[in-house]
């Protein structure tokens, strides 16, 4: 069953533009790269389809695209049945990452494109494509071929031309993984400035889960076929239903440890080494369950207080230098690796490899998942 986080409205028209319902899709008509997908998205919300590679995410927007049928089940687009109408009908915008441009056409030209075969006149075309051009800040490119782009400016051309005709729904397929780190983060930036301004419904794909916490509203954490939770970037990463979410999304610690007591908020467990630490049961534990604790990095405290569950000492395997703060690589728990993040300046950032430290975290700030095949 997936994990649908309610809707962001539900009063008034608040009415989802798009309904998976009961999807499945196979290709080989035995393994199910999706399989029993629910799923509304909300109009004018920044949806973010979020998992690693194979995980569904990719094939999901390819059935809303129409470039893929589904074997079982049902596809809505503003309440209309699109399950089986081809791609053309649609009406949605489409972004790709290799951007799909017609190199043998400028940049006008290629966003003008939509417009010419959906008969709109000359005149009109050209002051769309104008404004499409003005809006990605590329005025004075439309004269200009692909090949003569940067892939920042393709990536801006190929926005332009899926917006020109105005669509409800446009879907972007990893559309900036080519891009090198700096300008990502500038078009992640243009990007939903763009959505806010338009208010245009987007759904994005990315296997990135910084760039599906920095951009959305809310995130589709996608494994095996199926969400395995659906919530807004905050909640996720503050709140994950499962070990996978924990350590796919954000920095996690983990350490795994057998349930030697329960309780009411938190469940003891012990470590590799007989260290006990407590945390927050999210699965329902019993005592000898084998368990696995996740932790942020940045949770973690140097300075720990009585009123801490855990507080313990460990030895510093590692210090990583990382510019705007400081990785302390320790050694706890009997776990292989186990990070604390100090923001820089910290005069504790002059430790040395073999420093014993003394640290700890809350309970609240520790979740405790049930192991899997355990």
């Amino acid at each position: 069953m997936n994990a649908i986080a309610p809707l962001p409205s539900e009063a008034g028209t608040a009415w989802p533009i798009v309904r998976f319902a009961g999807v499945r899709k196979s290709y080989d008509g035995e393994n199910l790269i999706v399989k029993d997908l629910d799923l509304d998205i909300v109009r004018g919300e920044f949806l973010t389809l979020l998992g690693p590679s194979g995980s569904g995410k990719t094939t999901t927007l390819m059935m809303l695209a129409g470039f893929e049928i589904p074997t079982e089940g049902t596809i809505l687009l503003g309440g209309r049945n699109i399950t089986n109408l081809p791609p053309h009908r649609r009406g949605i915008g489409v972004v790709f990452q290799n951007y799909a441009l017609f190199p043998h056409m400028t940049i006008g030209q290629n966003i003008a494109y939509p417009l010419r075969i959906r008969g709109v006149t000359a005149t009109e075309t050209e002051r769309r494509v104008e404004e499409a051009l003005t809006m990605v800040k590329l005025g004075a490119f439309a004269e200009r071929r692909p090949a003569q782009l940067s892939g920042g400016q393709q990536q801006r051309a190929a926005l332009a031309r899926a917006l020109v005709f105005r669509p409800e729904l446009v879907l972007l397929d990893e559309p900036l993984g080519a891009l090198d780190k700096q300008l990502r983060e500038q078009m992640q930036y243009e990007l939903k400035q763009l959505h806010e301004e338009l208010k245009v419904t987007m759904v994005y794909v990315t296997h990135d889960q910084t760039e599906a916490l920095t951009m959305s509203d809310r995130i589709a954490v996608f494994n095996d076929g199926r969400i395995q939770q659906l919530a807004t970037p905050a909640d996720l990463y503050e709140n994950p239903l499962n070990a996978f979410v924990a350590e796919f999304v954000g920095e996690n610690n983990r350490l795994v440890g057998d349930v030697v007591d329960t309780g009411l908020s938190a469940v003891s467990i012990r470590l590799a080494d007989g260290t006990v630490v407590r945390g927050k049961a999210v699965d329902e534990l019993r005592k000898g369950d084998r368990a696995v604790l996740s932790l942020r990095p940045e949770r973690v405290s140097l300075d720990p207080t009585d009123s801490f569950a855990n507080v313990l000492s460990a030895p510093v395997e590692k210090v990583i230098y990382l510019g705007d703060a400081t990785r302390l690589i320790l050694r706890v728990g009997g776990s292989e690796e186990f990070s604390v993040k100090i923001p820089n300046p910290d005069d504790r950032a002059t430790m040395m490899r073999g420093d014993a430290i003394r640290i700890g975290w809350r309970d609240t700030d520790c979740r405790a998942f049930r192991l899997a095949n355990s």
